[in-house]
């Protein structure tokens, strides 16, 4: 089967059966906007969820904005209970000393609160990202640190960035213009380089000290 139709099928299934229930979360990178113009096919008004951390590169919010409003997204930006500068002033900056800490408080707390309402959570995940993603599943249970469950779905698992790729020329979908500065990998700025492991998209993440910010790690089911 073509993988597009397969990511369709799974996409469309879960849906049908979380109607109304459904979210995606969005990075605004290539594998997220290629799961989100598939997933638009079933709920144009579906909830997309954007960490605003406060850390991004312009060209990020920029390419955010634009999208959001040329696709009318039904976009909603989780923030972090303090702000930026909240949290420099009691904390100092966090991603300098204590990187896993700030993931934690400008990510994860923001999320996993932000999913509350769901029962459906879709993503851009793929196998070939990272190590730490090789053994990823179409179809996962994540629990909430409420204790709820709910169904995480990662219909391009399987894909390859190739495919990735096509699939957005294809349809004509722009992509962040930070790629072509040579980023493989994009979250906050300061803690976004350049892959320094050109076998390891993500290698470029955190200085290298580590690969997840820990989203995609909490609460996960094996």
């Amino acid at each position: 089967m073509d993988p597009a139709d397969e990511a369709r099928r799974a996409i469309a299934a879960a849906m049908a059966r979380h109607a109304g229930e459904a979210c995606l979360t969005c990075s605004f990178q290539a594998e997220d906007m290629v799961v989100l113009h598939m997933a638009r096919e079933f709920e144009s008004r579906l909830p997309v969820l954007f960490l605003e951390t406060g850390y991004h590169f312009p060209e990020t919010i920029a390419y955010r904005d634009e999208m959001a409003q040329r696709w009318g997204l039904n976009l909603i930006n989780l923030e972090a209970r303090l702000s930026r500068q909240e949290q420099e002033q009691q904390f100092g900056v966090l991603y300098q000393t204590d990187p896993n800490r700030c993931c934690r408080l400008r990510k994860v707390e923001p999320l996993m609160e932000g999913l509350e309402p769901y029962r459906l959570w879709i993503t851009g995940l793929r196998r070939e990202q990272s190590p730490t993603r090789r053994d990823l599943k179409v179809e996962e249970e994540q629990r909430l640190p409420s204790g709820k469950r709910i169904v995480k779905l990662n219909p391009l698992a399987a894909w390859t960035w190739k495919e990735v790729l096509a699939y957005a020329a294809v349809h004509e979908i722009p992509l962040l213009p930070l790629y072509e500065q040579g980023y493989t990998s994009i979250g906050c700025a300061p803690c976004t380089a350049k892959p320094a492991d050109p076998t390891n998209p993500r290698s470029g993440r955190w200085g290298g000290t580590k690969l997840e910010c820990g989203i995609h790690t909490f609460g996960r089911e094996e």
